[in-house]
């Protein structure tokens, strides 16, 4: 184990030194952002460009009886107007695991918002006004909404027709996935349990709530193509999909990347990019689509609520004996990536403990409610919650201070998963325990200035001005949460990086080019720090994404900084040999420490590790061909978890987070006010400090909204959705995100680049259940739904 770094949350400064790995390098868009005027998807513009609007469903489940398209092709300035029977190709559908969406309605709206057609027209109010002509006829159906309506006998079902079957592990078409995870005997290490607790939680349904909404261009091409310029999270994905639905060679579908306003999962599913595609094509005129905040709403997945329940038992001396649980996922109208989000869910149910004996389940539901899909945490954030409201119980039910319980309870490296899975790389979770408690903690009363007046902006309620301190306790809440980085379950997940090394101007300079899709995460920084590493270099461009080279996967699963950087890596590895070979030629002679030497490349200097200089590198370069090389990259193999046991190494690496919440609780009105929320992290290896820090007070800080405001609100009787928009849908601002100091660990995991390990995802797992327990301290209530509402709080009844 190497050694524990710690890393201050107050790193202001610029590159340093070369700016390579190690450096707090600053963002190279970080102040066009925060002024306005970086350039995002939605500003783009062609001059003879017409604008795209979609006509979505105002039912939940419904047959389309009729559709009258005629009013609103005669309106002025209305170039085209779509529906499923315009679709060009035999392939009508698509999908991020299985094709099951379709392009546009196929007769049967599965979804409040579901895309009926299409319009485009010269101005976008226009396209609008048009989509209101559009008639439909609608024949309601009757709703699946829940595990009981999903798998009752008279159930419809959703997707009779689906094209890659149902697996026979499921027992019913509307449950999409089933996972269970079996490991030792259950019931005899029950019988051994001295105490054993049970829970029954709930977890809403939270939006990515990105501050830039779905938007695009499509450009026909003379070819017969068409380029799209995008935002999402990853192109070649999209690519995929894109081009069957159009009747076109993935060759005549070009994409590039433009700039993306947030994503955290709600960009891996397509939703404005076939229908750009399809009104470009059928015009001949570039279309722009851009969605308002009320549309995003319905144009994207959202984190899957879920219903767990659980069973834990321990020894009267604190030790865990056994674990089961059932969590339900409701994945909505279409599949998405809902079965990689089963696998997670009961992968990690289990949490970062030590148990032998489990049985873990999980399913994901096909219903009538919003698809749902990829969210930062993947499925690991709703076991998360259940998992360490679970732990609080069992240390109080044997006496034990429940960060000790846990400590006691934590697994280390070398411990066995549920899946049978050795942690073959550090697993701090005692540490990370021990120093999120150790940090200081924030004053007591810390509302009240020296004279003794209240600062009613560290209250709860704010500057609503409902208290000055009456009624307000305090509380203080841990929980600690493991998430998998990487692609899992065998799939093919890799990146492809290409390095060009050339001399201009007497420099030696870099050019690096991926599909790395930039959605706010830093890999803008990471790259070229990577580059400058591994080249020596101190000029490197990053040439904007697109498919022109080979796939860079997703930029989720907190993957990018370990694949893609991992292909730059390699790249410039490989680019740095062929540097070396040319170095043996120009020197006329064959020096064995050229072949044998780790090359360092330093100043622009070619150096062996003793440091002599072979050439200068700007030499070497002038009069030859640029070195250019695309390579990929792989990360080691997983395996898919048996379909009976849930047996198999199905994950590429484990993070760890931990949090301490500290709040304060007007039990009068039900209000809370988060004072701190402290976390420490094992990062393996932080290429860039200061954008680790702020990745991980992001991810805090998502955990944190849905705790305590974040749910999208679907009525169960019509399964629409009831709060589309920032005005009811609520996410943290300034005022309500409290300091967040971190403590940051870089213990080097021996099969990773740089012994990194993907940082942006775990801190979400883990603050949602440390101020829900910080909350349960405050109140000693018995808090088992997320978002904590306020009439949970004082008894009250909510809308």
């Amino acid at each position: 184990m190497s050694e524990v770094t710690r890393i201050p949350t107050d790193l202001v400064q610029g590159a340093t030194g070369h700016a390579g790995v190690g450096a707090s390098t600053l963002r190279p868009d970080g102040v066009l952002k925060v002024t306005g005027e970086f350039a995002y998807s939605s500003d783009l513009w062609h001059e003879d460009m017409l604008w795209g609007h979609t006509l979505r469903s105002p039912h939940a489940h419904a047959e389309i009886v009729s559709l009258d398209i005629s009013e609103a092709l005669a309106q002025a300035g209305v170039h085209a107007v779509l529906t499923y029977d315009d679709l060009p190709s035999d392939v009508k559908h698509y999908g991020l695991e299985c094709r099951d969406t379709p392009a546009l309605a196929d007769g049967v709206v599965r979804y409040h918002g579901e895309p009926v057609a299409l319009v485009a027209a010269d101005h976008p109010e226009t396209a609008r006004r048009a989509a209101h002509k559009i008639r439909v006829e609608y024949r309601e159906l009757p709703l699946v909404t829940d595990e009981a309506t999903a798998t009752a006998p008279d159930a419809p079902v959703l997707h009779p027709h689906r094209e890659d079957g149902h697996a026979a592990h499921v027992p019913h078409p509307n449950i999409l996935h089933r996972q269970p995870i079996v490991r030792g005997d259950v019931a005899s290490a029950a019988a051994r349990a001295d105490v054993v607790v049970t829970g029954d939680y709930e977890f809403g349904m939270q939006d990515q709530a990105f501050l830039g909404p779905e938007s695009g261009l499509a450009v026909p091409a003379e070819d017969g193509g068409v380029d799209l310029y995008v935002a999402t999270q990853w192109l070649h994905s999209d690519l995929r999909q894109i081009a069957p639905v159009l009747g076109l060679p993935e060759d005549k579908v070009r994409m590039t990347l433009s700039g993306v306003g947030g994503a955290f999962g709600g960009r891996e599913d397509l939703s404005m990019q076939i229908h750009a595609c399809l009104l470009a094509l059928r015009t001949g005129r570039p279309v722009k689509m851009v969605y308002d905040r009320y549309e995003s709403f319905f144009g994207h997945v959202h984190r899957h609520p879920a219903r767990l329940h659980y069973e834990h038992g321990a020894t009267k001396d604190g030790r865990l004996t056994h674990i089961k649980c059932r969590i339900v996922l409701d994945g909505g109208a279409y599949a998405s990536s809902t079965p990689a989000v089963v696998g997670n869910a009961a992968s990690l149910s289990a949490g970062p403990y030590v148990v032998d004996d489990v049985e873990l389940e999980a399913v994901g539901l096909y219903t009538n409610n919003p698809p749902c899909g990829a969210m930062r945490g993947f499925g690991a954030v709703q076991a998360c919650f259940a998992y360490e409201a679970q732990m609080d119980k069992l240390a109080a039910a044997v006496g034990m201070d429940p960060v000790e319980f846990r400590r006691l309870n934590a697994m280390s490296q070398g411990a066995v998963m549920p899946t049978g899975q050795r942690v073959d790389s550090p697993a701090p979770v005692a540490e990370l325990l021990r120093r999120v408690k150790a940090m200081p903690m924030p004053p007591e009363r810390q509302w009240e200035s020296a004279g003794g007046a209240a600062d009613v902006r560290a209250l709860p309620g704010g500057l609503s001005n409902t208290t000055h301190g009456e009624g307000v306790v305090r509380g203080v809440g841990y929980a600690v949460g493991i998430k998998n980085v990487g692609f899992s379950e065998g799939f093919d997940d890799y990146s492809t990086a290409r390095v060009r090394l050339e001399v201009l101007n007497g420099e030696a300079v870099a050019t690096v080019h991926t599909a790395m899709a930039e959605v706010g995460q830093g890999g803008v920084t990471v790259l070229a720090q990577i580059a400058r590493t591994e080249l020596g270099v101190q000029q490197v461009t990053l040439i904007p994404a697109d498919t022109r080279v080979g796939s860079a996967g997703s930029t989720s699963a907190s993957r990018q900084t370990y694949v893609t950087g991992g292909a730059v890596k390699h790249t410039c590895e490989a680019v740095r040999e062929r540097v070396l070979e040319l170095g043996r030629r120009t020197q006329g002679t064959y020096h064995p420490a050229w072949a044998t030497a780790e090359l360092l490349l330093e100043g622009g200097k070619v150096v062996t590790d003793g440091g002599e200089v072979l050439a200068d590198l700007a030499e070497l370069l002038a009069d030859g061909e640029p070195v250019d090389i695309e390579l990929e990259f792989r990360h080691r193999p997983t395996e898919a978890f048996d379909v009976r046991t849930g047996q198999g190494n199905g994950h590429v690496q484990y993070a760890f987070a931990a949090h301490r919440a500290v709040v304060e609780v007007d039990t009068e009105l039900g209000l809370v006010k988060v004072v701190e929320l402290a976390c420490a992290q094992d990062v393996g290896k932080a290429i860039n400090p200061l954008s680790v820090v702020g990745q991980i007070q992001g991810g805090s800080t998502q955990g944190l909204g849905v705790a305590v405001m974040e749910e999208i609100l679907v009525d169960p009787a019509t399964a629409k959705v009831r709060n589309p928009s920032f005005t009811d849908y609520l996410i943290p601002t300034i005022l309500d995100t409290p300091p967040i100091p971190v403590d940051v660990l870089e213990l080097a995991d021996p099969h990773a680049p740089y012994g990194l390990r993907g940082a942006g995802e775990a801190p979400t797992l883990s603050s949602t259940p440390a101020v829900v327990a910080a909350i349960r301290a405050a109140t000693g209530l018995d808090l088992t739904r997320v978002p904590v509402r306020p009439e949970a709080l004082t008894g009250t009844r909510g809308d």
